[in-house]
């Protein structure tokens, strides 16, 4: 394959500029969307790392599937997985992301990687299988799981919350997760790596989120758990977690009404851009976090997770 172009390869601008000041701070403008939301109805525009993501071949030769990775955080992964030497399936839900998810596939394969994008709901099991039979099927293998799309609706009040919504984000939250590990680790060597996407709201719960933040709070558990449960029996597959603060995804202002003030309740506060959380995918996946299973990586702009 191509080696990563330079123009994907040059630093980061800026080096030296307090992270609190890098990007942009609310009140952003009142830019509501449908479920599931959209990268270019997004104001301001979200950072994946596009320009600035520069790669060390940390993941040459890889495979990674990337569950939502046409936008947000799994858009970023996706991007700094090819400029680190990975091919990537990324799975998308809905017809509404076909454009964002063909972007994806543009940077994966401009940083010379391949790149196949598979559409449909994981909260089916029958989807999960398919998902890993076509990686299986293009490449053989598969390296590394992330764990990453999610489903989230705001409710004040606990009465509101309609008994289909809280089975739809155990089903696309939690269900898909273990779906997704059942089918991928009889393919996965040893040396692979899942990484689950919980949250702080594991931690800090917001009461607005309440099917969310406990969907997080088990993925937590499962994380945990499923890392003794692989390594017990030998398999060399390390589990991890990462914890993403508030980042600035079409998740947001699809599912939030004030999203205009999110991330204000940071210490930072703004809200992080995907690119911002990208690297600890990185890390987790790599080689130099050989020694790590079963921790999870809090990337919350200061919030705390203790």
């Amino acid at each position: 394959m191509a080696s990563t172009t330079d123009k994907h390869n040059k630093g980061t601008e800026g080096l030296g500029e307090s992270p609190v000041n890098k990007y942009p701070k609310p009140p952003f403008p009142k830019t509501p969307q449908e479920v599931p939301g959209t990268e270019s109805a997004m104001n301001p525009k979200a950072d994946h790392g596009e320009q600035s993501y520069r790669g060390k071949n940390r993941l040459a030769g890889k495979v990674a599937i990337i569950t939502g990775g046409d936008s947000g955080i799994g858009k970023a992964v996706a991007i700094a997985f090819a400029r680190e030497g990975a091919d990537v399936l990324i799975s998308y839900l809905d017809d509404v992301e076909d454009r964002d998810a063909e972007d994806t596939v543009k940077y994966v394969r401009e940083a010379g990687r391949e790149a196949i994008a598979v559409k449909g709901d994981i909260s089916s099991e029958a989807h999960c299988q398919k998902i890993i039979g076509v990686a299986v099927d293009k490449f053989g293998k598969i390296d590394i799981l992330v764990n990453n799309a999610a489903y989230q609706m705001s409710r004040e009040k606990l009465q509101d919350i309609p008994a289909w919504e809280w089975e739809k984000t155990f089903a696309v939250n939690m269900h898909s997760m273990f779906y997704l590990c059942k089918a991928a680790e009889p393919h996965m060597a040893p040396g692979g790596s899942i990484i689950n996407t919980t949250s702080v709201n594991a931690y800090e719960p917001n009461p607005t989120l309440l099917p969310y933040a406990a969907t997080k709070a088990a993925i937590q558990n499962f994380t945990s758990n499923l890392n003794q449960l692989l390594l017990e029996q030998g398999k060399g597959i390390r589990v991890n977690a990462v914890a993403p603060g508030p980042i600035w995804t079409p998740l947001i202002p699809s599912t939030i009404p004030d999203h205009e003030h999110f991330g204000e309740n940071t210490p930072f506060e703004r809200p992080g851009q995907p690119v911002e959380v990208a690297p600890a995918y990185v890390f987790l996946a790599s080689e130099e976090a050989n020694y790590i299973s079963g921790a999870t990586l809090p990337v919350t702009g200061g919030r705390i997770t203790i």
